[in-house]
C-alpha cells in the first residue's frame, strides 16, 4: 500500500479528469449536486472548508496547488456543488452567482491518488460541509472515486480514516471496505489513530 499522508474523512460523512464526474440527487428528499474537476480557482474554497473541517491537520495552500497540478493519470479531485439555498450557508460561502439566494456552493471535495503503473488507488481526501452532512454528498464523491479507480482497472482501493471519526468509518463500510490495520497516532498534533482500510475492486 501507497505511504497514506492524509485523512479520508468526511469530516463530521467514471470519468476522466477533463470530464463532469455527474450530476444527480444525493439520496432520498436530497438536493441536486454536481460533481465536477476541481481546478485552481477552487482553492480559496477549499482551503477555508479545509481549515473548518479538519482543524488539526489542515492542508497547505501549497499543498493543495502541488496536488491539483499532478498530471491526471497520478490524480483525480473533485469538488461538489449544491444549491445555497435552504442549506444554512453563508453568502460568503457562496462559490459562484454571489450576490443571489440559489448560487451554488462548494458543498464538499474528494481526491484520489493512482499508483503509476500500477493496479491501486488510495483516497487521499474526502470533505462535506456540516451544513450539507445527511444528503448522501460523502457517498456521492466515494461513488465517483470508486468508479474512476475501477475504470483505470485498479484492483483494490486504500484509505486511512480517523478512528474518532464514526460517521466517515460508517460510509466506508457500507460501500464495502474493510479494517486492515491500524496507525497508530497517526494524526497529529492530537495523536489519533488512522484505521486503515481496503476495497476489492474486483468483487
Amino acid at each position: 500500500m501507497t505511504a497514506g499522508w492524509r485523512r479520508a474523512g468526511v469530516a463530521g460523512p467514471a470519468t476522466g479528469a477533463g470530464e463532469v464526474a455527474g450530476t444527480g440527487t444525493t439520496g432520498a428528499g436530497a438536493a441536486p449536486v454536481r460533481l465536477r474537476p476541481m481546478v485552481t480557482a477552487d482553492l480559496v474554497d477549499v482551503l477555508a472548508l479545509e481549515h473548518e473541517l479538519f482543524r488539526d491537520d489542515p492542508w497547505t495552500p501549497q499543498m493543495f496547488a502541488d496536488e491539483i497540478v499532478q498530471p491526471p493519470e497520478a490524480r483525480l479531485y473533485l469538488v461538489a456543488e449544491a444549491a445555497a439555498d435552504g442549506g444554512g450557508v453563508e453568502q460568503r460561502d457562496i462559490v459562484s452567482g454571489a450576490g443571489g439566494d440559489a448560487g451554488p456552493v462548494m458543498a464538499g471535495y474528494a481526491g484520489l491518488l493512482f499508483v503509476p503503473g500500477g493496479i491501486q488507488a488510495d483516497v487521499l481526501t474526502i470533505a462535506v460541509r456540516a451544513s450539507h452532512w445527511g444528503q448522501g454528498i460523502g457517498s456521492a464523491l466515494l461513488a465517483a472515486l470508486i468508479e474512476e479507480a475501477r475504470a483505470r482497472d485498479c484492483a483494490e482501493l486504500f484509505l486511512e480514516v480517523r478512528a474518532d471519526n464514526p460517521r466517515a468509518h460508517g460510509l466506508y463500510l457500507r460501500r464495502g471496505f474493510e479494517e486492515i490495520g491500524v496507525r497508530r497516532g497517526y494524526y497529529q498534533p492530537s495523536g489519533t489513530d488512522a484505521i486503515v482500510m481496503r476495497k476489492d475492486l474486483l468483487r
